[in-house]
């Protein structure tokens, strides 16, 4: 649970967002042990809003949604 509550504050959202998260993964039927890639950093300039985590898909649905 400790594990949890650091991973909710370090993405800055909930408990409950994350489990939430988790069981939709869960449910969709993603693997666990597909590879991760890396994209590339354009540093071209711009970049995401503040306060926008793009590791926190709920969020970052939240912030589209009010556009």
């Amino acid at each position: 649970m400790e594990r949890a509550r650091l991973e909710a504050r370090h993405r800055g959202t909930t408990i409950t967002a994350l489990i939430e998260e988790g069981l939709t993964i869960v449910l969709a039927g993603r693997r666990q042990d597909v590879e991760k890639v890396d994209l590339p950093i354009c540093r071209a300039g711009g970049g995401t809003l503040p306060g926008i985590d793009i590791d926190n898909s709920a969020r970052l649905l939240e912030a589209m949604e009010q556009e």
